[in-house]
C-alpha cells in the first residue's frame, strides 16, 4: 500500500515558459526509457523476486520512480502553463497541442505514444536486474541529452537531480545483482535450474 505525502521528492520552481524544453522532456515522461516504464517494470518485477530484500528494494526504487514521473509531469506543466499560439508556433509544439493542447500525456520527445512494450518483466531474477541495468543507463543517457539543450538553470537543477537518481538506482540494482549470483552460487544455480530441468532430464531418460 502506498502513502501519498503531499509534496515533490524535489521542488519544481520553473518561472519562464519554454515549449522547445517542454517537448523533449516529455521523453522521461512516456517514452521509451523514462519514468512511466522504469515505475511499471519495477513494481511488476518486484513480485517474482526469490529474496525479501530484493523484493523491498524494486518497490522501493519503483516507487520513487512515480515520484520522478511526478516531477516531469511537473516540468512539463509548468513549462507550456499561460502559452500562446504563437508560442505554440514558433516552438513547433503545433502537433502535440492539437491533440493535447497543454495537457501532460505520456509520449515521447517525437510523440510516440508510451506503450507497455517498453519494459521487461521476464521472472527471472538476473535477467531481469540485468535488465534494470540497462534501464537506469538509459535513462541516464536520455538525462544527458536533455541537459545539452537545456540553458534555464531552473530546469537544468531538476534533471540534473533525475540524472543523479539514476545513477544511484544504478549502484542499488548493481548491489543487488552481486548478492543475488552469491545466493544462486550456493545453490548451484547455474549447473542447472532445478524447477525445469530435472523435468527435461527426466523425460530424456524414458525416450
Amino acid at each position: 500500500m502506498f502513502v501519498y505525502e503531499k509534496k515533490l521528492q524535489y521542488p519544481v520552481n520553473i518561472k519562464t515558459p519554454n515549449l522547445k524544453l517542454a517537448k523533449i522532456i516529455a521523453s522521461q515522461y512516456g517514452g521509451a526509457d523514462g519514468e512511466l516504464g522504469a515505475s511499471l517494470r519495477y513494481l511488476s518485477q518486484r513480485f517474482t523476486m526469490p529474496l525479501p530484500e530484493l523484493k523491498g528494494m524494486l518497490t522501493d526504487i519503483g516507487t520513487e520512480e512515480l515520484g520522478h514521473l511526478e516531477m516531469v509531469g511537473t516540468l512539463m506543466y509548468q513549462l507550456t502553463k499561460g502559452v500562446s499560439a504563437e508560442q505554440v508556433e514558433k516552438a513547433g509544439f503545433a502537433d502535440y497541442f492539437v491533440d493535447h493542447t497543454t495537457g501532460v500525456y505520456p509520449s515521447s520527445a517525437a510523440g510516440v505514444p508510451f506503450t507497455a512494450a517498453y519494459l521487461q518483466s521476464k521472472g527471472d531474477p538476473v535477467t531481469d536486474l540485468h535488465e534494470d541495468l540497462a534501464a537506469e543507463q538509459k535513462a541516464r543517457t536520455t538525462y544527458d541529452n536533455i541537459l545539452r539543450f537545456c540553458d534555464d538553470y531552473d530546469v537544468k537543477d531538476v534533471i540534473r537531480f533525475l540524472r543523479e537518481r539514476e545513477v544511484v538506482h544504478y549502484q542499488r540494482f548493481g548491489e543487488s545483482l552481486r548478492l543475488l549470483t552469491d545466493k544462486l552460487d550456493e545453490k548451484n544455480f547455474y549447473a542447472f535450474n532445478p524447477s525445469f530441468d530435472k523435468a527435461c532430464f527426466k523425460k530424456k531418460e524414458k525416450q
